[in-house]
């Protein structure tokens, strides 16, 4: 039995792949090993007794995270995963080969993620090529939920929102500067907080203000993480993540306006990615 995972830093997504019975999935929280050490990955896991109850039957696991990005990276969470699923052989990839295998499967092809983060990357069907992106939510993440996050908070503390959507965020939110600034800056999941503020742009993503908001952040991200790449109008685009999902039809207009060849935006991968290793079962 095999056991496929999607994390990004919110949220890790499940999926049983077994030609003999239904796909089933779960849910736990997102592993990040730049935010998550291995006792963390461990006591979550814990936390769902559906895992819990399968891990001795677990033959192989296929974990695509977000933050694994590096050997030592990796270790983290191979090492986390292989205490709880003591019977499994492990494999830990990043986040974007998930993405691409989700989405181009074994063609070439441009895939963009947008979710609590952002990233990019040309896949040339069988190797993915190294970008200079993933900056991380302090210096990038352009499109990412925790880019909107940020935003919404600094119009917010400048005091240059539209009064409609002020009013709007103080009905939902009760939180001052101090709160704000002391999350930015100590919180250690301060990206997964800023992230979930770009709720409040999808709730409200029909307000003008909103959608200028986001149109100029969707276009920082083609600029940077889609038409740098010298052959962007001769291969296929995809997009995975719920701010792509959400904002698609933002991402659709941007794309003909550049000539790019849009094809898939998925807001969850993990089906996709257990279909994949389904058919090479």
């Amino acid at each position: 039995m095999i056991l496929v995972a999607d994390s990004g830093s919110t949220k890790t997504d499940w999926m049983i792949v077994d030609e003999k019975s239904p796909m089933h999935k779960y849910s736990t929280a997102g592993f990040n090993p730049y935010f998550h050490d291995r006792s963390f990955i461990i006591d979550e896991l814990k936390k769902n007794t559906e895992l819990l109850n399968l891990s001795p039957k677990i033959k192989a696991i296929r974990f695509f995270g977000a933050g694994c990005s590096s050997p030592e990276r990796n270790e983290v969470v191979r090492g986390a995963l292989a205490e709880f699923f003591t019977n499994a052989e492990i494999h830990v990839e990043s986040d974007m080969v998930g993405a691409v295998l989700s989405t181009c499967g074994d063609e070439q092809g441009i895939v963009g993620i947008l979710g609590t983060g952002s990233n990019s990357c040309f896949y040339d069907g069988g190797k993915i090529h190294k970008n200079n992106f993933g900056l991380g939510f302090i210096m990038g993440d352009e499109g990412g939920g925790s880019y909107f996050g940020r935003k919404l908070i600094t119009h917010y503390l400048y005091g240059i929102m539209p009064e409609n959507i002020t009013k709007k965020f103080n009905e939902q939110f009760e939180m001052n500067k101090e709160i704000m600034i002391a999350n930015v800056y100590n919180n250690p999941k301060a990206n997964v907080w800023l992230a979930s503020f770009a709720k409040f742009f999808v709730d409200n993503r029909e307000d003008e203000w909103v959608k200028k908001i986001v149109r100029k952040g969707m276009e920082e991200f083609f600029e940077l993480y889609v038409c740098s790449y010298p052959n962007f109008k001769e291969v296929n685009v995809h997009f995975v993540g719920s701010m792509a999902y959400y904002f698609d039809e933002i991402i659709r207009d941007i794309a003909r306006e550049r000539q790019v060849r849009l094809k898939k935006i998925v807001r969850h991968p993990i089906n996709h990615l257990a279909e994949y290793f389904l058919s090479k079962k």
